[in-house]
């Protein structure tokens, strides 16, 4: 009898928190604060957009076993979170962008290393709840990942210190804001509501762009670039893909500035 519960205690302490996020840099925030202490399962698979994407049966297998649910915000977990919860009745939801002064237009809030500090402070609550056991854990990789935040901040300003304050990077999907605001610069966006340019539109953003002197167009491979394509012939000027759902989410900011300043050259 013992050694039955020396086993079941022995396996409730090496039981991992199952955790589901929905996008990708969510699985890099959440493996740096729980580390070996959790198994995370990814909602919206790469490539994919968050304003359209339907699980597939096998992660809404993954859910009805999850413990907690990280939501962040995204379109995605308007139409799917109650669905989660009626497949999962004892899922645990916890909103991670709580705290961060959001935008009603801009979801993307992951893209500034900034609001990361408190989306990993989030996210140690998160699991300091559902988790106590293993508070101090968390709490040990939070303060690291604090300081690997803060040097990336540093980076990042560091690689942008030649690029003039108040200088326009041109977007297709406005998904840079909270990023480039951060920096002090601004966001010129090629697509209108939520749609791609009509050809009137897109002539008066190739005067725009003119005027303000773009010297490239950031794409995502989640939408069609056809506009820009067009915008960046009329011009002469690159097309660069960057996507803020991008697996390494760290060396993707990093990857961006230094487009950034390639671009406003």
């Amino acid at each position: 009898m013992r050694v039955i519960l020396f086993l079941f205690i022995a396996t409730l302490s090496f039981a991992k928190v199952d955790v589901a996020v929905s996008i990708q840099p969510e699985v890099e925030f959440v493996n740096k604060i729980g580390g070996d202490k959790v198994e995370t399962t990814l909602m919206v698979e790469a490539g994919k957009s968050p304003h359209t994407y339907e699980p597939k049966p096998s992660q809404m297998r993954a859910i009805s076993k999850a413990d907690l649910y990280l939501a962040i915000g995204v379109e995605f977990e308007n139409v799917w979170l109650d669905r989660f919860k009626d497949q999962n009745p004892d899922l645990r939801v916890f909103d991670i962008s709580k705290d961060i002064n959001k935008s009603k237009s801009d979801p993307h809030i992951w893209v500034n290393p900034i609001n990361v500090k408190q989306i990993a402070k989030n996210i140690y609550q998160a699991l300091s709840t559902i988790d106590s056991n293993n508070t101090q854990y968390y709490k040990n990789n939070l303060d690291n990942y604090l300081v690997e935040l803060d040097k990336l901040d540093q980076n990042i300003t560091q690689i942008l210190k030649d690029v003039p304050k108040g200088s326009s990077v041109m977007v297709f999907h406005p998904a840079w804001g909270y990023f480039l605001t951060q920096y002090g610069l601004k966001q010129l966006s090629i697509e209108i509501e939520g749609k791609s340019p009509k050809p009137r539109e897109l002539i008066e953003i190739i005067k725009k762009a003119k005027k303000e002197n773009i010297k490239a167009i950031f794409t995502q491979p989640e939408f069609s670039d056809k506009s820009a394509k067009i915008i960046a012939k009329e011009l002469g000027i690159k097309v660069i893909k960057a996507s803020p759902l991008a697996k390494d989410w760290a060396d993707n900011l990093l990857m961006l500035a230094r487009g950034i300043v390639l671009g406003v050259k």
